[in-house]
């Protein structure tokens, strides 16, 4: 259940920067996303659309990449801004599954904010991505006893 919440100061200060510099021509719905790594840095991202629309990316991904490109691997907490709509939204599929891919569990914050951060949520990881994918990289017939 998500919980109403005051995100991080930080987050929400680095987050009014970005919205700018979000490319968002074609859909005109704008997002922003700030990933504060395990070492406590902020990472920007925002969505990049593309006229062939499979190559857009979102933000959340475009901050986590710009998070490891800087050589960290390991989410705190995110916070996923969306100006342009007065109701907070969640990351999409795609989304989940990468912050997975650098979160140390389930607990990981995710924040989503309306516009002027007047509607924000806290959500955790497990409760948006309970049954995340995670590649079992044993080799087969060496796999840990649960």
């Amino acid at each position: 259940m998500p919980t109403p919440v005051t995100p991080p100061a930080d987050m929400i200060e680095k987050a009014r920067l970005y919205v700018g510099n979000a490319y968002a021509p074609y859909s005109n719905f704008r997002v922003v996303s700030i990933v504060r790594s395990s070492t406590g840095k902020l990472y920007p991202g925002v969505n990049v659309e593309n006229s062939s629309y499979g190559l857009t990316i979102c933000a959340e991904r475009t901050a986590i990449f710009n998070m490891v490109t800087n050589g960290e691997k390991s989410i705190r907490e995110i916070l996923v801004y969306f100006p342009d709509s007065e109701k907070p939204g969640v990351p999409c599929g795609a989304c989940l599954q990468v912050i997975s891919e650098f979160s140390p569990d389930n607990t990981t914050r995710i924040y989503s904010c309306g516009s002027h951060f007047r509607s924000c949520l806290m959500y955790t990881l497990g409760e948006l991505l309970p049954y995340r994918f995670k590649l079992d990289l044993e080799p087969l017939g060496r796999r840990s006893e649960e």
